[in-house]
């Protein structure tokens, strides 16, 4: 399992304390690690259907499954504090 973050992701991390920030790093690293890592994430729906968050505090990481041949790839596309996630 590899991870990806986007650019705007990267830009949302730098921002952050950098004690949060490598918490969430972290936290995502063990979860892409784990063999069913969807087991650790929640199923979005509505406008975000297809998306899946894990929550990391009062952060949550959004992001998508890409498979590419046998490998999977997470693509975290946003992390943003629990009252400010959703739109």
């Amino acid at each position: 399992m590899r991870v990806e973050y986007s650019a705007e992701t990267r830009k949302d991390l730098k921002a952050l304390d950098k004690a949060i920030a490598a918490r969430i790093i972290k936290k995502v690293s063990i979860y892409a690690s784990a063999s069913d890592h969807r087991k650790h994430a929640k199923s979005l729906t509505g406008s975000f259907r297809g998306f899946y968050r894990f929550r990391v505090g009062d952060y949550r990481v959004v992001f998508s499954i890409s498979e590419e041949g046998t490998v999977s790839i997470i693509i975290v596309i946003l992390i943003a504090h629990r009252k400010d996630v959703y739109w």
